[in-house]
């Protein structure tokens, strides 16, 4: 270790870390370097050890250097190994020595590692590798950039830049780009930069200025290569000078129109413009691009070649505007044609990039000014005769884009329209100018037949977007509606869905001056067509009437004048809900868009994060500011008397409110009314609910005296009342709100359900609505619930469930022990309500449940896991009553909540679930129906299954065994119990006739009664047996789950012998699925699907707990809890227990004409697919041809007969055969007649009618054609399995033979013929012989 001073304080490394680390790294490896290198690493340590100094990586460092500098200074060539192994140390030490040591022998280690690297012979690529790294790192320790002094070691990494050693190449590149790094903001970068610029320039000269059959052209222009290679990581780094001296250089290698130099080029291009900080200059970067633009659309290049070029133009046009605006703008038209261009290929990635490079440049290169500029330059040469000058840039690019509605463009239209939507959006109001065209030809497309147009779907919302940006005014314009045709055919009735979806912003006073004058027109036509006696096309301007009273909501949105024009609009709406009652639900839901927008904004909330907003809206919303929104509240407050009395007067009198519209549109306005106002209706209402009250009382009481009945017109009037009422409780203060808990209170005992129903409703909503109402009278309210109980009408269940939630909340979280005792209360009823008959009952008590359960758990809330673990334990004591029924709802409620609540700590909840003995139930069977015990299998069932779908595989494995015992006992117990009661019932009915019938005079009645009693018995045995036919399926659907979860294997090592069988089925299955699947080649699955669905885990109580299984699962474990399947065992019985109105809807679906034989569902998000099953299905909406239709040969010529038309006759196909044509008229889309087409259609049979003589019998011989000849057609049924179909094939060969001599000199085709009218007329004598 000569000439290294070990001085300096080692780094804190532990002896022998150094030397471990390299053994452990390379001591595995099978290269012959790394085994030297693990031996000279030894030797090393070895020899420090044997010199008594420290194991450190220093030490290591110094006897590398030492070795290496005598080894590189000596005569004789040195062992390649060992330079490598050296070098490759002291690579490896450097990082871990510290700078000042580095620092200070950092002359003499550059020295030893420039000799190394020199030494041509002796060193391997791995050694050229390592000592480049030493070479980077020593470049990055320096104090002072001076070029002096580190423009040696920078030139040894230049040197190697062009290397022929790949590995050695690259390492050069990676160091280079690693010190121009470090060279940032210093001095050393300027001249780093000019010397690879010269490097650069020196192989140029030399690859173009060398005689290609010399050996150094090509020489020169390999390194051209290597550079560029180089420059794709190190070009963003060089100084700005030096870039554009490239670029320069770069437009000239593009020009040679070689793809090896074009694709390097590109690549380092995109690395310049997807730099974010780069400062290049902007003209050579745009005249590459332009060059490399024009190169794509003049060349036909690969998809790969346009993609990247479509991904390039789409960036750098990008950095180009925001380096000069001024001079990206002029270039836009050159680079939307190359895109444009683009788009007519046919390869779909590249389609897809120059979208979305289109839809990019729209956005950020079009601005305001550009748009400006074109629209003063048409309004100046609007009235001019001639246009003085060209047309500006964005009248270009509009024309582009236009002119990819062409048909040139058809296959990539739903691209098209999305670009198309794009710059609709970015013109604006501006769009009338430059969009006229697209505007018109989008509004062609429209009347395109669906069978040639996929794409209506994406052309809709093209329109859209021209509707948003231009508004309904200037859009209706250019698109009429031509509501003042004289037929109404001609209406242009496709616009009013988009104008209903896509207006927003518009003015008010628009739809007051016009739109509600084409309402009189279409009116006025209306009455005089239908005095003319034109019903039909009456109704039809009523329906116009209808579709333009629609547009009122998307007017509501955000418009631009509510508080100047919604005067004028009030006095139409007032006459419209008075007048016409179709239209009351439009109206109540514009009124009431318009008031919520504006509260939102005024409240601050109107945050439209994670929701799809369109530009236009976006545009729309941000015009509505504070003080917008506040002008536009004060003039609806202002009409919110008259509006008020109106609505208030129709609920009253209208005897149904569709969908509460008009409660909520009362409740809205009574929002942002005067006090006043609200009151003064109030007052009103409660007085005329006083006056129905007592009346109803009045005839509650004569009626209990005279046994008369109540008019329901009361009932209704009060129900009414009430909704009124309570609709006005946003307007009113505590005071009100207390005399209507007063009237409320009596009315919760009424004998009548409506009544109930109503008051239930009202307190529901007052203690949701007003927390402060709650507190003062917590246990009078707990009192009256539990009053009115026994009172309660099953119509009110409903809303008495949000009562008691609503109080349940409201306990006080620090009285445990009041807690406790108020659920108890209420949880039996709350559990009894899931098995109520109305589902909307079910819904919401499965609902409070799981409410409650979040307000007991919730940490963030307050709740404890011990009071959630409770309340299971409260609501699982259900299931040890006695009560059949009570159990089944206790189950059902535990199923819930271990749904919602799901634990790896509930799994002693599995175990108590699963081990409910079906024994218990069955004693009880004696007293109750076998239906309620069934619905009890099915409750247990339904909570095993949700345990099973939402654990682990791991957790079920714990109880593989009792579930799978518990499963079976569950279907035999069942099986069996259903029998034993029903033969001792049958016993004990015919015991009691006999006991009873002792009388000789009842017996005939005793044999009637008996006859209809074993009538029924058959059919409830029948109903039996399909219960426990749904239980097996159950069972088995939750073995198919545990078999998905914990494997096949797993459950086979824990079934009984006995039902080996159905696991056998279960396997069976699965395979037969997993072949289909595998079949399914992805050749037939379209690329083209876009779209993908997905279905979403909630929780389905009727799917879970059905009366009919689920079939085969799903993958996702989400999926068991809503999703229907196909059963694989009893899919037969299944669907017997449909109605028939399902199983025809079935019939009739679209996909059962298309393809019925497979066995995947039809994709309706695949276009291409969707539009083949359309075609498919068309000759299923034509009526069959008429005589009247016009008769057309096989080359389209119309066929005239003269003497009148005769009955049109089949074509005759030479090659098709006689019986093919005699059983034509069966339906295509029958089974049988497919499976007959599908192996019939694999080749066709000569039957000799090409040969057959027009004139006279036999055959005759035909130019250029074989000897006549004929083959009778094989009969499929001669490979049919069975013997009969067999037999008749062997027949009808037979006669062949028979008839020959019979046949004899007439062709084969006459022979056919023959046959078929002799069947035929046998036919028709076993038809005479029948009548």
């Amino acid at each position: 270790m000569e000439g290294i001073e070990l001085d300096a304080p080692s780094l804190s490394f532990p002896e022998n870390d150094f030397c471990d680390s390299i053994l452990s790294r390379y001591s595995t490896s099978t290269q012959d370097d790394h085994h030297h290198l693990c031996a000279i690493m030894g030797t090393m340590s070895q020899e420090l050890k044997d010199q008594n100094l420290p194991c450190t990586p220093i030490a290591y460092f110094g006897a590398a250097c030492s070795s290496l500098d005598r080894l590189s200074s000596s005569y004789s060539d040195p062992s390649p190994y060992v330079i490598d192994s050296l070098i490759t140390i002291l690579s490896l030490a450097l990082p871990r020595i510290s700078i000042p040591i580095l620092k200070k022998k950092r002359e003499l280690v550059s020295n030893v590692v420039v000799r190394v690297l020199k030494l041509n012979h002796s060193v391997t690529a791995g050694a050229v590798v390592s000592g480049l790294k030493c070479v980077a790192h020593l470049l990055s320790i320096r104090d002072s950039f001076n070029w002096d002094d580190i423009s040696q070691l920078f030139g040894v990494l230049l040197s190697f830049m062009t290397d022929s050693r790949i590995k050695v190449r690259r390492q050069s590149h990676s160091c280079i780009r690693d010190t121009l790094l470090n060279f940032q903001g210093t001095p050393a970068l300027a001249p780093a930069s000019e010397a690879i610029t010269n490097s650069f320039e020196k192989f140029l000269l030399l690859a173009g200025g060398s005689n290609v059959a010399s050996t150094d052209g090509p020489k020169g222009a390999q390194h051209v290569l290597y550079i560029l290679d180089a420059l794709k990581e190190s070009l963003p780094l060089l100084s700005i000078k030096c870039v554009a001296a490239i670029l320069k250089y770069f437009k000239t290698l593009l020009e040679l129109r070689q793809p090896v130099v074009t694709r390097r080029v590109t690549d380092s291009l995109k690395v310049v413009c997807l730099h974010p900080g780069l400062q290049v200059p902007a003209e050579p970067l745009l005249d590459l691009l332009c060059s490399l633009a024009l190169y794509a659309s003049t060349n036909e290049t690969s998809a790969d070649n346009m993609t990247f070029t479509a991904s390039l133009l789409d960036v750098g046009m990008k950095k180009v505007y925001s380096l000069n605006r001024q001079i990206c703008v002029v270039k836009l038209p050159i680079v939307f044609s190359t895109l444009k261009d683009i788009l007519a290929s046919e390869h779909e990635e590249a389609i897809f990039a120059a979208t979305q490079a289109l839809k990019n440049s729209i956005n950020s290169c079009i601005d305001d000014s550009l748009i400006k500029q074109g629209v003063d330059q048409i309004t100046i040469n609007k009235n001019a005769e001639t246009r003085k000058c060209g047309p500006t840039v964005i009248e270009k690019v509009c024309a582009i884009i236009e002119s990819l509605l062409d048909y040139h463009y058809s296959a990539v239209w739903d691209m098209v329209f999305q670009v198309v939507s794009t710059l609709f959006d970015k013109l604006g109001n501006y769009s009338s100018y430059f969009m006229r065209g697209t505007l018109k030809n989008l509004a062609d497309m429209q009347r395109l037949p669906d069978e040639d147009f996929p794409y209506r779907k994406q052309l809709h919302e093209s329109l859209g977007s021209a509707l948003g940006a231009m508004g309904p005014e200037t859009f209706l314009s250019f698109l009429p509606l031509k509501l003042e045709v004289d037929d109404l055919s001609e209406v242009n009735v496709w616009l009013f869905p988009i104008l209903k979806q896509y207006t927003v912003g518009a003015r008010l006073s628009f739809f007051t001056e016009s739109v509600l004058s084409m309402v009189g027109l279409i009116k006025k036509k209306s009455r005089q067509l239908e005095l003319d006696g034109r019903i039909i096309s009456a109704r039809s301007a009523d329906a116009l009437v209808y579709s333009l009273w629609s547009l009122l909501p998307s007017f509501c949105s955000y418009p631009l004048d509510t508080a100047e024009s919604f005067q004028d609009l009030e006095k139409a709406l007032c006459g419209a809900l008075s007048e016409e009652c179709d239209i009351r639900g439009i109206v109540c839901s514009a009124l009431q868009v318009l008031i919520q927008q504006n509260k939102r904004i005024m409240e601050e909330q109107d945050d439209l994060t994670g929701t799809e907003v369109g530009i236009a809206e976006q545009h729309a919303i941000a015009r509505y500011t504070l003080q917008v929104a506040t002008d536009n509240l004060r003039v609806l407050r202002s009409s919110a008397r008259n509006l008020l009395t109106v609505l208030s007067g129709i609920l009253l009198e209208s005897p149904k409110d569709d969908g509460g519209l008009l409660q909520s549109t009362i409740c809205e306005f009574s929002s942002i009314a005067d006090k006043e106002v609200v009151k003064r209706i109030y007052l009103k209402t409660m007085q005329k609910l006083l006056a129905v009250t007592q009346k109803a009382t009045k005839a509650e009481n004569s009626r209990d005296s005279n046994s008369m009945r109540i008019d329901d017109s009361s009932n209704d009037s009060r129900a009414r009342l009430f909704d009124l009422a309570v609709s006005l409780l946003p307007g009113l203060d505590g005071e009100e709100i207390n005399v209507l808990y007063s009237a409320v209170k009596p009315a919760l005992q009424d004998m009548e359900g409506l009544i109930q129903k109503r008051a239930y409703k009202v307190l529901s909503i007052i203690l949701q609505r007003y927390d402060g109402f709650i507190t003062p009278r917590f246990g009078e309210l707990l009192q009256l619930m539990i009053d009115v109980l026994p009172s309660c009408h099953f119509s009110a269940k409903w809303h008495r469930l949000d009562c008691i939630y609503c109080l349940i909340v409201h306990i006080p979280k620090e009285s445990e022990q009041r807690r406790h005792e108020i659920l108890t209360s209420f949880l039996t009823e709350i559990i009894l309500a899931l098995k109520e008959v109305n589902k909307r009952t079910r819904n919401r008590a499965y609902d409070v449940l799981v409410q409650i359960g979040h307000t007991f758990g919730d940490e963030e809330n307050g709740g404890k896991k011990e009071n959630l673990y409770q309340f299971f334990n409260m609501v699982a004591g259900g299931l040890a009553l006695e009560s059949p029924h009570m159990i089944s709802a206790a189950m059902k409620g535990v199923a819930r909540l271990a749904y919602e609540f799901f634990r790896p700590g509930f799994y002693c909840l599995q175990v108590a679930s699963i081990h409910i003995s079906p024994s218990a139930e069955k004693e009880q069977g004696d007293y109750q129906s076998a239906l309620t015990i069934f619905l009890m299998c099915a409750a247990n069932l339904g909570l095993l299954k949700v345990l099973v779908a939402k654990s682990q595989a791991e957790g079920l494995q714990m109880f593989l065994g009792s579930v799978v015992e518990g499963l079976l006992r569950w279907q035999d117990d069942t099986k069996n119990h259903f029998k034993a009661k029903w033969f001792k019932f049958i016993t004990n009915v015919v015991e009691n006739f006999f006991v009873d019938m002792l009388y000789l005079t009842l017996l005939c009645s005793f044999i009637v009664v008996l006859g209809m009693l074993l009538d029924s018995m058959y059919a409830s045995l029948k109903a039996f047996a399909a219960l426990c036919m749904i239980i097996a399926q159950k069972v088995k659907h939750i073995l198919e789950m545990l078999v998905k979860k914990c494997g096949m294997d797993a459950v086979k090592a824990v079934m009984p012998e006995e039902h080996m069988k159905l696991l056998t089925n279960i396997r069976k299955m699965k395979e037969r699925g997993e072949r289909k699947h595998a079949a399914s080649s992805d050749e037939t699955k379209s690329h083209m699907s876009r779209a993908t669905t997905s279905r979403i885990s909630r929780w389905n109580h009727t799917k879970i707990f059905s009366d009919f299984s689920d079939g085969e699962t799903e993958n996702s474990d989400g999926e068991y809890m809503d999703t229907k399947t196909v059963s694989g065992r009893h899919s037969k019985f299944s669907s017997q227990l449909k109605p028939k109105a399902s199983l025809r809807s079935d019939k009739s679906l679209p996909e059962d004409s298309f393809d019925q034989l497979e066995d995947e569902p039809l994709d309706l998000l695949d276009r291409y697919k969707t539009r083949s099953a359309l075609r498919s299905t068309a000759h299923l909406k034509r009526k069959q041809e008429s005589d009247d239709d016009p008769e057309i040969d096989s080359e389209g010529r119309l066929i005239v007969r003269e003497g009148g038309k005769l009955k049109k006759e089949k074509l005759s196909n030479p090659d098709s055969d006689a019986r093919s044509e005699a059983g034509s008229f069966k339906s295509l889309n029958s089974k049988k007649t497919q499976k007959r087409r599908k192996t019939s259609n694999s080749g066709w049979a000569y039957t000799g009618s090409e040969y057959a003589s027009k004139k006279a019998g036999g055959d005759v011989k035909r130019k250029d054609k074989l000897e006549p000849y004929a083959y009778w057609p094989l009969d499929r049924k001669m490979m049919s399995r069975r013997p009969e179909h067999r037999a008749a094939a062997r027949k009808g060969m037979a006669s062949v033979v028979k008839l020959t001599k019979k046949l004899e000199g007439k062709s084969a085709s006459a022979a056919l013929s023959m046959k078929l009218i002799k069947s035929n007329s046998q036919k028709k004598g076993n038809k005479r012989k029948s009548r």
